[in-house]
């Protein structure tokens, strides 16, 4: 079943704000972010508690999807960090019904190479291309069962594992050759 990603999920943009003194609130920035887009996790907060933030609180499962920049990758919001809302960069995606669909399919399927092909296309901007509501909620995905998107999320687990591992194997030999290299002049 295809379905227009704006009638699954309640779609927001993060918040402007300017670090604040005595802060308690986690400020999600893209920079918060690795090449791989894990959390680094020495993140301290940048704001002050205050009414006006509390309506944009992340909750555990909201999709954040980077709307400027060239890089529109989109994460999963664990809650590793608390309380915390988006940054302006980015578009908050929470989900409707996480029964139908799970925030980890759809972060996949927005990061998926095809997907991101089509959102720099429709990014606007000369200096720096950004994206609106309307391009991301008018994606349309295949919504396959829950227990057929599990297994979508574990293959592709897997496949960063196997990145993961070959890359230290890369590493490694490198390491290797360089140190024979170093051995065959000392001799």
């Amino acid at each position: 079943m295809k379905e227009k990603i704006r009638n699954i999920v309640q779609l927001q943009t993060g918040m402007y704000a300017k670090p604040q003194p005595n802060a308690e609130v986690y400020y999600i920035q893209a920079r918060h972010f690795d090449r791989n887009r894990e959390f680094i996790l020495s993140v301290n907060p940048d704001l002050a508690f205050d009414k006006k933030i509390e309506k944009h609180f992340l909750q555990v499962g909201d999709v954040l999807v980077a709307s400027k920049g060239y890089d529109h990758f989109a994460v999963t919001y664990k809650g590793i960090v608390r309380p915390a809302v988006a940054s302006s960069m980015f578009m908050v995606l929470r989900m409707k019904d996480q029964k139908k669909i799970l925030p980890e399919y759809l972060a996949w399927f927005i990061n998926h190479p095809t997907t991101q092909t089509l959102l720099s296309e429709n990014s606007k901007g000369t200096s720096i291309p950004s994206l609106n509501k309307i391009d991301i909620g008018d994606l349309e995905l295949t919504i396959p069962s829950v227990k057929h998107q599990q297994s979508i999320l574990k293959i592709q687990a897997l496949r960063q594992r196997e990145v993961k591992i070959q890359q230290q194997i890369n590493q490694l030999r490198e390491q290797y050759i360089q140190q024979s290299i170093l051995n065959t002049l000392n001799k």
